[in-house]
């Protein structure tokens, strides 16, 4: 295989020079690609991935702990904001990986949702190499770049928190009021059911999702009113 583009995206991206490249290649390959490809690949990423998350969680929460005073709970919160796949898989994005990866025929052609999950799992298969590879220095500084330099829009934003507690804290902030989430309507037999939610503000319908259960139909709801909020 042509190791340059890996080597290129070492220098230019992690900036450094692997002393075994393999591992920077490996990180970047999934499970369908050795699959596919058994005669000539043997490994995948997620024994990295598995080491790279140790080494993510560590350095946000050391990130976390030296920066701010806040309470244990919401340092969790903006943990869990931080490391969560949407902001790992969208790092990894503008870090040009995707065209990096070695997939199966059939993972390329995958959804939105599994295209996100698969550059998140190789973010952090990616800090596991760099731990091995360049040491704790080099994980440290990738990931401070990459990745936590979204904290401040992350907290501009609001995002750390959990959908219904951000919806609430918008309507209170900016109509006085409190969200009221009422079901708009309930399909299919008992064991299976389609919960269907509306969420409204002062008496006006700001969203609505579905789910399998009331809750997580909420959720959605609550979601899709932020977006009502946000585009204002």
């Amino acid at each position: 295989m042509d190791k340059t583009p890996y080597q290129a995206f070492a220098r230019d991206v992690l900036g450094v020079e692997f002393a075994d490249l393999e591992l920077l290649i490996t990180a970047f390959t999934h499970r369908s690609y050795v699959n596919e490809h058994r005669k000539s690949v043997q490994v995948h990423n997620e024994r990295l991935e598995f080491l790279g998350d140790a080494v993510l969680e560590l350095i946000s929460t050391e990130f976390l702990f030296n920066n701010y005073n806040d309470p244990e709970g919401i340092l969790t919160n903006w943990r869990s904001s931080l490391v969560r796949t949407e902001s790992i898989g969208a790092a990894a994005g503008r870090l040009g990986f995707e065209p990096l990866l070695r997939l199966s025929r059939g993972e390329k052609r995958g959804t939105e949702r599994a295209r996100v999950q698969i550059l998140a799992n190789s973010y952090e298969a990616v800090v596991g190499a760099l731990y091995l590879d360049q040491g704790y220095d080099a994980a440290k500084q990738f990931i401070e770049k990459s990745l936590l330099v979204t904290f401040d829009e992350i907290l501009r934003t609001g995002s750390w928190m959990d959908p219904k507690s951000h919806l609430q804290e918008l309507a209170q902030s900016q109509e006085n009021a409190t969200p009221v989430y009422k079901v708009i309507d309930e399909d299919g037999p008992d064991h299976d059911k389609v919960f269907k939610v509306g969420v409204y503000v002062a008496g006006e319908l700001k969203g609505n999702g579905q789910g399998p259960s009331k809750q997580t139909a909420q959720v959605a709801a609550a979601e899709a009113a932020l977006k009502h909020y946000r585009s204002k």
